[in-house]
């Protein structure tokens, strides 16, 4: 009975250990690899035109859902690998041949699939691995087969293989551009180990390419990056002049960050991935663990010599970009904190204005009360003069005019000390 439960990604991430493992390959045996970049969103294109493959060849289908595959007919293996924005089809015929990068393992695919293959071709290898019988001088096999170049190469694997190229594109029938070329020799790795070594020369040139799409994006972002640079001085320098008004130098730094924000957004994600692929570049070069052939260049030197400068200057831009953005909000920040002090000053005098002016309407209101007990006292004893005249009517023995005048003072006091209570009673 099952009593214990499992987290539903556990068994996902327990075969991530085992993802794309090398296939072993004895010698001698001829490979093609072709890595094609795609839009990382899609890629059922890509999933489509591998079931396709494995239809037109006879393979079994794999389950569509998984991220590598493996399939063999005859001599001829096929491996099949799905990454983030790439995808890179190997493939692995058995056997010796005279010319190998004549009658390549592609001989063996249909060619309308080849020619409807979705994705852009990044790279495209042809590599031969030849037992240690037939191993020969570098100048031999420069000759042979790589047109007299001068080739990059080193013993791989603590000595038991060795591998060449010269990382530059030969004629091929199936790409105009031409496939690189690599040599392996099998002095004593075996088949597990020429898999792997053979894997990660592969991942070296297709991780070097993949970081290097960063450098054209770096290069035409440099005037940019200077252009906005000048802007951004120049609009510094009359905030410190004040030759313009703060709204307008406010508008122009909020343009130029628009347009910083707009270059980051445009690279920032080329930038990292090239930084990733650049660290698996020197990864896969320490696990090939090289050493050197006399009179060769090897591959670790080769890439810090050709691939170091190009992730300089992705890393020089995209300081840049970072530098740039951090000015643009310093001098925002400066623009915003002037107008605001700006704004503070008038408000200070806008409030002492209304100060002023509630005084004055005080003083207004004081002579308007003083009135008011005028005209309210002279309303007030004119009743009281038609009330002592309609009790003398009456027959009463009154005076009516002493009594009016007697009158006017207590009917002052009177509505004074009313108006004081109900100013007193709304001020509270």
């Amino acid at each position: 009975m099952t009593t214990l439960y499992s987290h539903p990604m556990r068994r996902v991430l327990n075969d991530e250990a085992h993802a794309r493992p090398p296939i072993a390959i004895p010698s001698p045996a001829r490979l093609s690899t072709l890595t094609l970049f795609f839009d990382g969103d899609n890629d059922s294109a890509q999933r489509a035109a591998f079931t396709e493959l494995f239809q037109r060849l006879g393979i079994p289908l794999p389950d569509p859902r998984g991220a590598h595959h493996t399939g063999v007919v005859g001599d001829l293996t096929v491996r099949w690998a799905l990454h983030t924005e790439f995808v890179r089809y190997t493939f692995i015929l058995s056997g010796d041949c005279v010319d190998p990068f004549e009658r390549t393992a592609l001989d063996r695919l249909p060619k309308s699939w080849l020619s409807e293959l979705p994705g852009e071709l990044m790279v495209a290898i042809h590599a031969v691995l030849l037992p240690a019988s037939q191993e020969a001088p570098a100048s031999d096999i420069a000759q042979r087969w790589f047109g007299g170049h001068d080739l990059i190469g080193a013993e791989i694997g603590d000595g038991n293989g060795v591998a060449y190229t010269d990382l530059r594109l030969h004629p091929d029938a199936r790409l105009a551009e031409g496939f690189s070329r690599y040599v392996v020799i099998d002095r004593n790795m075996g088949p597990s180990q020429c898999g792997r070594m053979l894997q990660r020369l592969f991942e070296v040139e297709t991780y070097r390419l993949l970081a290097l799409l960063a450098l054209p994006e770096a290069k035409r972002q440099t005037p940019e990056l200077g252009r906005l640079g000048t802007q951004l001085r120049s609009v510094t320098q009359r905030m410190a002049e004040q030759t313009e008004t703060d709204a307008r130098l406010l508008d122009e730094l909020s343009d130029l960050s628009a347009q910083g924000e707009q270059l980051i957004a445009e690279s920032q994600y080329r930038f990292a991935a090239a930084r990733a692929y650049y660290k698996l570049v020197e990864r896969r070069i320490t696990e090939l663990r090289e050493s050197r052939l006399p009179g060769l260049q090897p591959f670790r030197e080769f890439m810090e010599r050709r691939l170091v400068p190009a992730m300089e200057t992705c890393e020089t831009a995209a300081q840049r970009q970072e530098r740039l953005m951090a000015r643009l909000q310093r001098s925002t920040a400066l623009l915003r904190t002037r107008v605001e002090v700006m704004h503070e000053a008038q408000n200070r005098a806008l409030l002492a204005s209304m100060d002023k002016r509630a005084a004055l309407q005080l003083r207004l209101q004081e002579t308007v009360e003083g009135l008011s007990v005028g005209v309210l006292t002279y309303y007030a004893v004119g009743l009281l003069g038609y009330l002592f005249k309609a009790g003398k009517a009456m027959g009463a023995p009154l005076n009516v005019e002493l009594l009016t005048g007697l009158s006017v003072p207590l009917v002052a006091l009177g509505v004074w000390w009313g108006m004081r209570r109900v100013k007193q009673t709304l001020h509270h």
